[in-house]
């Protein structure tokens, strides 16, 4: 195993007496350092562009589509249609005409019996994640759980309302999301007594990056940019002395 040093020195850096083998393994691990999570990203913008073309590509009129006049297929012509849709019905919405036709289609939805519950959650949860409410997650806590002892993150949100309240014991609550690893999207909800709840100084974003990452990327810690300068410089500085220090006697 590479052993880390304790002063936070790169377990990739290359060291003035490594071999060409071990400086060659250096600069690839140092390489893949930079280009993984360049790749990754790349790969997932992809895979959400092409799933909405896929999406979209069919409901557009093939005389519509630009690789009908093209020899070839534009990747993401779907994703723009699907924010022009959006937009557009975002604006009409807004004003009278389309608040009156929402309120109507609303209402048809409302009488479906099946229909009813699922268009509601939906719903509501696409208000509470899209909105700037207080209801979204904005907070960030420790709760112990699952032992005495051991602390797990978990998100705040809003207190509970009335109707539950009145079944809680007599103090004060809040409802809380104990996401799992590395899944943040699953996870337990559950009230908590506030007086239980640790507050943390730390955003949502850097709490995620905590949980997908398995307690490898810790909020605070040295930014991975300043680690690949040090590392290049480390790298730089060791050639140099390779390269002044003088040849050995024959």
């Amino acid at each position: 195993m590479t052993d880390f040093d304790p002063n936070g020195a790169s377990p990739f850096a290359p060291k003035s007496s490594s071999g060409p083998v071990s400086r060659l393994r250096n600069y690839f691990l140092t390489g893949l350092v930079v280009a993984g999570p360049v790749a990754v990203t790349l790969w997932i913008i992809w895979w959400f562009v092409t799933w909405v073309d896929n999406l979209v590509r069919p409901i557009i009129p093939a005389a519509y589509l630009p690789e009908t006049y093209l020899p070839i297929t534009i990747p993401g012509f779907g994703l723009v249609i699907a924010l022009f849709s959006l937009t557009l019905l975002g604006f009409l919405t807004a004003n009278l005409v389309g608040s009156r036709l929402v309120g109507l289609g609303e209402s048809l939805l409302n009488h479906m019996p099946i229909v009813r519950p699922i268009y509601r959650t939906t719903k509501q949860i696409f208000q509470t994640l899209f909105s700037g409410s207080e209801s979204s997650f904005r907070h960030v806590g420790l709760v112990e759980f699952p032992a005495p002892g051991m602390w797990s993150l978990v998100f705040l949100t809003q207190p509970p309302t009335a109707p539950i309240a009145k079944h809680l014991p007599p103090s004060e609550h809040v409802s809380a999301f104990l996401p799992c690893t590395p899944n943040p999207t699953t996870g337990f909800f559950f009230y908590v007594p506030r007086r239980e709840v640790i507050d943390l100084d730390i955003t949502v974003e850097q709490a995620m990056s905590l949980l997908i990452s398995a307690g490898i990327i810790q909020p605070g810690s040295e930014d991975p940019q300043r680690k690949l300068a040090a590392l290049a410089q480390t790298a730089r500085a060791a050639q140099a002395a390779r390269q002044t220090a003088p040849s050995p006697a024959n």
